[in-house]
């Protein structure tokens, strides 16, 4: 029987099957590196599960439902605190803002493992948007539903803020340095 990782792993395969991300990479990279990094932090399978999982009820046709009957309540809640709203009524770039306020909300109060969770899914995706960024420079922002590189700074220095508690493990230090990179121009 195989361990609740590798059918997370098998689980995300399908279900992120034939994505890409912006910058054209495929999909399942970006869920696996999320595991890789917060498998610096912890070997808690579980958490590990839900850093492979923490798109697919987002982004895919997978629910939340489908990982509580698969996975079992703490992974499906550990997926939920990374599952944003995105509000199909309205237009990505007018849903952005809001978004992330409700997003940060559920991360400012989190517990430790959220926060991994959370610091494994941005450094993955600021390692990403730092490889673009010193290719073609401030025009990476016009992939994104919100342009505005300040607003970009704002939501990234405050998960930096929420999660300082992990200050000490080397993924917030490279995220801290990205971060700093991409906004502020500086290594």
């Amino acid at each position: 029987m195989s361990n609740v990782f590798d059918k997370a792993v098998a689980f995300a395969l399908k279900a992120h099957e034939g994505q890409t991300r912006k910058d054209g990479g495929v999909y399942i990279l970006h869920p696996l590196e999320d595991a890789t990094i917060v498998g610096t932090m912890t070997n808690d399978l579980e958490i590990l599960a839900a850093a492979v999982l923490h798109d697919t009820v987002e982004d895919t046709p997978v629910t939340a439902q489908d990982i509580l009957d698969n996975f079992g309540p703490r992974v499906a809640e550990l997926v939920a605190h990374e599952t944003e709203d995105k509000r199909p009524d309205m237009p990505p770039s007018q849903s952005w803002k809001i978004r992330k306020e409700e997003s940060l909300a559920v991360l400012k109060d989190a517990g430790i493992e959220t926060k991994m969770l959370w610091l494994g899914d941005k450094l993955s995706n600021m390692r990403s948007l730092a490889r673009d960024f010193d290719k073609i420079g401030a025009a990476v922002f016009d992939r994104f539903n919100e342009k505005n590189p300040k607003e970009q700074y704002w939501y990234h220095s405050t998960i930096l803020e929420y999660i300082r508690e992990l200050s000490d493990y080397p993924a917030y230090k490279e995220y801290e340095k990205l971060v700093t990179h991409v906004f502020n121009g500086e290594d």
